[in-house]
């Protein structure tokens, strides 16, 4: 009779350890799509609040861009004397206050991103040097004329990282 009261015991266990771990499966896959979802309503959320800042970082970036670029920059800055040495610190200085007013846009942007817009004002700061020390530069006209005449040969650093920040708004949508 042990053996039967064993059996029994047995056969009424089976069905709620089944019906416990089929519970258990619901419960744990239930939870996990929960979870899953909270997380997709919180990422849509923020990229719903995110989306139109970084935006305006990169149209900020894009302007910050197009305003260092050299043909633009010699445009808008015009020579105060004659003295090419006094026209390319204020062409340097101009750039450096326009850096300073969207460096807190690289928070918005990836690391390439930034590197590539700070190596695009670097290199527009090298050429602008490098057109100063050349030998058919001896004044603040002349140096114009040398750095337009260098941006006609080549695509200004700018255009190059606009490029970049374009893809970068593509892949956001």
């Amino acid at each position: 009779m042990d053996s039967n009261r064993i059996i029994d015991l047995f056969l009424f266990t089976l069905p709620a350890l089944i019906t416990g771990m089929i519970a258990y499966y619901f419960f744990k896959t239930h939870t996990a799509n929960e979870d899953g979802r909270r997380r997709f309503l919180l990422k849509k959320d923020l990229q719903t609040t995110s989306l139109p800042l970084r935006l305006q970082a990169y149209e900020r970036l894009t302007l910050f861009l197009e305003r260092i670029s050299p043909n633009k920059l010699l445009i808008r800055v015009k020579p105060t004397s004659s003295n090419k040495d006094d026209y390319e610190a204020l062409l340097i200085q101009n750039i450096q206050q326009e850096m300073e007013h969207n460096l807190t846009q690289q928070i918005y942007v990836s690391e390439k991103c930034w590197s590539v817009i700070s190596t695009a004002k670097s290199a527009t700061v090298q050429l602008i040097r490098k057109a100063n020390l050349s030998e058919k530069t001896d004044s603040a006209d002349k140096l114009r004329e040398v750095i337009l005449t260098e941006m006609m040969e080549r695509h200004s650093p700018s255009d190059a990282a606009i490029s970049i920040l374009k893809e970068e708004v593509r892949e956001l949508w």
